[in-house]
């Protein structure tokens, strides 16, 4: 089941509501490199994907996507702790969304 962020916390207005959950660079960002392949992701990982981004920003906005059903996070109790990332159901939805705007961006620059 895909699990919902609290309704009082988003936009009423569908285009704002999406705006509100993935409408700034990292989580656009963020979300290509998660879709970019089946298996999780560990931070380091990510952080060498995602050029320019801040590790502090990548942490903050990884929690914020997690509270909004984007992606999960699983740690393990490894030594040292492991933590991984990946898409949820929900997340896995914008897939669509993602492709065309990469395909957008690719005619744009022609």
């Amino acid at each position: 089941m895909l699990k919902k962020p609290k309704k009082e916390e988003l936009p009423q207005e569908p285009f704002e509501r999406a705006v509100a959950l993935i409408g700034n660079k990292w989580k656009l960002l963020i979300l290509k490199a998660l879709m970019s392949r089946s298996m999780s992701w560990h931070l380091t990982e990510l952080k060498n994907e995602i050029k320019g981004i801040d590790q502090t920003v990548l942490k903050v906005t990884l929690e914020s996507m997690q509270k909004d059903g984007l992606i999960t996070i699983e740690t393990f109790r490894d030594l040292p702790p492991r933590v991984e990332f990946s898409l949820s159901e929900r997340g896995e939805t914008l897939r669509p969304m993602i492709d065309a705007i990469e395909t957008w961006g690719e005619s744009y620059g022609h």
